[in-house]
């Protein structure tokens, strides 16, 4: 429940709030699985929140946000703030952690990463899994961090390019072949997905697809209302 300054009355904000549990359609819900949102949070009522995700104290969540804790949790600090059409998603190797006072940009895609304090992430910003922005970096409007990667604290990212290595080397988009050097051995495909490149250096897409699919029929979705809680 958040006080809206103009009205004399609260205005309670709910979010469609989606549990999941291994189960088939008549399965029993998992209370361990059940989102947990801090009253003093505010989420539109379009944003939906799946799984182990907690949202802490006074924490904005935006229109058309998806928080998804199906596979790993996605936790954050107070004072995060989480724009339009944001995806947030942890993994069963790679929980998403956010830190206090980090500002996540419309449109932004943050996978399986740990973000520390006081960060701004500018809309459609894309963040892999196992990266580590320190506190205080700055990533500009369509910044990329790829997987295993760590940019350091005060670190920019500038508009568009792309951060990779350990620490972080930036680089322009078109910068392909200094990228992969550095990328390729990070391993995209078993970070993500467990899955060993082939012999020509590609993931078996059949093979990714398929768990993807496994995975997502494991879970049934049961639509509840949260209104906040105090946890």
């Amino acid at each position: 429940m958040v006080f809206h300054p103009g009205l004399r009355h609260p205005l309670v904000l709910t979010a469609t709030v989606l549990l999941s549990a291994i189960s088939q359609p008549s399965a029993v819900r998992d209370p361990r699985q059940r989102p947990k949102v801090h009253a003093s949070a505010v989420v539109a009522p379009t944003a939906a929140l799946s799984g182990d995700v907690t949202v802490g104290r006074r924490v904005y969540v935006s229109f058309g946000s998806v928080i998804v804790g199906d596979d790993g949790p996605v936790e954050n600090g107070q004072g995060m703030v989480v724009r339009e059409n944001v995806v947030m998603r942890g993994g069963k190797n790679h929980p998403l952690r956010i830190g206090k006072h980090v500002h996540i940009g419309a449109h932004a895609a943050l996978s399986g990463c740990t973000i520390e304090d006081e960060l701004f992430l500018a809309t459609q910003v894309s963040i892999f899994h196992s990266v580590r922005p320190g506190k205080s970096a700055e990533m500009q409007i369509g910044a990329v961090a790829h997987v295993n990667s760590v940019v350091p604290a005060n670190a920019m990212v500038p508009i568009g390019w792309i951060a990779v290595g350990d620490p972080a080397t930036n680089c322009p988009p078109e910068a392909h072949e200094e990228i992969w050097a550095i990328q390729k051995p990070r391993n995209l495909p078993r970070a993500a997905y467990g899955i060993e490149r082939d012999a020509n250096g590609r993931a078996d897409m059949q093979i990714l697809t398929d768990r993807a699919i496994e995975a997502a029929r494991n879970h049934a979705w049961n639509r509840f209302e949260e209104t906040g809680s105090s946890e």
